[in-house]
């Protein structure tokens, strides 16, 4: 019965990692809104999304703890169990760096940022790294999150091509300093967004294989 129990609590942290996973996705989609229409109001909502992604960090924290404290999980559990703790850590800093996003978006809604639009594949490609280091967890597919490390790739070289644009426009005086500084900092928390979701990626490896990919580097 206790087993039937705990299988029960380990679906319901699926669920919890799932929703927690799309509150990120959110979070980013509006960050990509509201910095390509120049919408200051939409960029209010993520700061909201923020809010939420805090309050089930606590409640996916809270049934770890309870799964923890009142089965008693065999070792492979224990992996996922801990890998979740870890997860929701990195989902936090995702909101955090997403917020730190929506709240530049005040210095660059009077700029046409269309001329940068590899902002928006930067933000698409961190939101498929986090759905993908979710269902990776959920499906505890070690394969789907060695790709999500591996695309982390693509975004890195986004920012490169960013960074290019930037300095290019910079050179040819179609843009100010200052707004710039602001878009090269945007970028960077996408970047910032992509290494947590490879943090998410590298816990799920861990708890399928019960090593840690830090570990074996070392």
């Amino acid at each position: 019965m206790t087993r039937i129990r705990f299988n029960e609590q380990l679906s319901e942290l699926n669920k919890e990692m799932i929703q927690m996973g799309g509150l990120c996705e959110s979070a980013i989609d509006t960050c990509v809104d509201a910095l390509l229409n120049g919408d200051e109001s939409l960029a209010k909502e993520v700061s909201k999304r923020e809010k939420e992604i805090d309050e089930k960090e606590s409640e996916v924290t809270a049934l770890c703890m309870k799964m923890l404290l009142h089965q008693q999980p065999v070792a492979s559990d224990l992996r996922q169990i801990s890998a979740a703790l870890k997860m929701v850590t990195d989902l936090e800093r995702i909101g955090d760096q997403a917020d730190d996003i929506g709240e530049m978006i005040c210095y660059t809604a009077r700029h046409t940022i269309s001329e940068h639009g590899n902002i928006q594949k930067m933000g698409n490609a961190t939101k498929k790294m986090v759905r993908d280091s979710i269902d990776a967890f959920v499906r505890q597919d070690k394969e789907l999150a060695a790709q999500v490390i591996s695309y982390d790739d693509v975004v890195d070289e986004l920012f490169v091509s960013i960074k290019k644009s930037v300095i290019d426009s910079i050179d040819k005086k179609s843009i100010d300093g200052e707004y710039a500084s602001d878009i090269l900092m945007i970028a960077k928390y996408f970047e910032r967004i992509g290494d947590h979701a490879v943090n998410v990626a590298e816990w799920v490896e861990y708890s399928i294989t019960g090593v840690h990919r830090k570990d074996e580097e070392e």
